[in-house]
């Protein structure tokens, strides 16, 4: 799934600039100047670059995975003559005047996807994509490894300022290089730790409040009775142990997943 939304391009191509470069600055200027004698600089080339690689299924996954979009009818439906049953499955089915069809309960409208969303959270533009139940588990991942990857960053960064003194017989070139890498890795991982863990906050609270952030907005209460926590994250994330919760590969859960009404015209 892709659309040609220009911002989203952008923050893809930005998102992926960013952890190039952090990669480049860990392994070029801080890894082998710092600790290139050390197994600490294997040990942490090879550790960050897997939270790199994790980082990067989990994103891409987000991106062009389905969100769940609510499949359009093949003929143009006259809602003139179609009532919904007063009960029954179909009950709380509502109609999108954009899309022209009927859509299940808790499933809105993006305008730049130009589609219904079930489940829909929020349309992000890091992702290009919108956060529904199919890929809000792969956007949960993207955003944890984001900071870990910042966190492990930010540590680097301090050792190897400390380290990079007149004493390490360290040319005064390379030690001015260090540390402007270093000074712009620190603010990139300090701002992109504070955004996703503040995203990342907010996604936890939707899912065990049982209200995504669109309802929230509209101020709609969840549509279910109360449900414990741990169930919830379950609904999300599927049903194998929580550490696996963590790993891109697994597939997303179908929980939500709800037949098409039928149209009887």
């Amino acid at each position: 799934m892709f659309i040609n939304d220009p911002c989203g391009i952008f923050c893809i191509l930005f998102t992926y600039f960013s952890i190039i470069y952090a990669d480049y600055v860990v392994v070029r200027w801080i890894i082998l100047h710092t600790m290139a004698e050390s197994i600490w600089g294997a040990f942490n080339a090879v550790l960050f670059n897997i939270v790199i690689l994790l980082l990067s299924i989990s994103h891409f996954k987000a991106v062009v995975c389905d969100p769940g979009s609510i499949q359009l009818p093949q003929s143009r439906i006259d809602f003139s003559d179609i009532n919904l049953d007063s009960g029954g499955d179909n009950a709380d089915w509502t109609i999108c005047t954009r899309c022209e069809t009927y859509r299940p309960p808790r499933a809105h409208h993006c305008r730049i996807c130009e589609k219904c969303i079930r489940r829909m959270d929020h349309h992000c533009p890091w992702i290009n994509n919108c956060v529904g139940e199919r890929n809000q588990k792969y956007f949960i991942q993207f955003l944890i490894y984001v900071g870990i990857l910042a966190g492990h960053s930010i540590i680097l960064i301090i050792f190897a300022l400390v380290n990079s003194c007149v004493d390490c017989g360290l040319d005064v070139v390379v030690q001015q290089r260090i540390v402007t890498h270093c000074v712009i890795l620190l603010l990139e991982s300090t701002l992109f730790g504070i955004f996703s863990s503040a995203i990342l906050f907010v996604q936890i609270q939707s899912i065990i409040s049982d209200e995504t952030s669109v309802e929230q907005v509209k101020k709609q209460g969840p549509y279910r009775p109360h449900k414990p926590k741990m169930a919830l994250l379950t609904e999300v994330c599927g049903r194998q142990h929580p550490i696996m919760w963590l790993l891109p590969c697994s597939s997303t859960p179908k929980k939500f997943d709800t037949p098409l009404i039928n149209y009887h015209i």
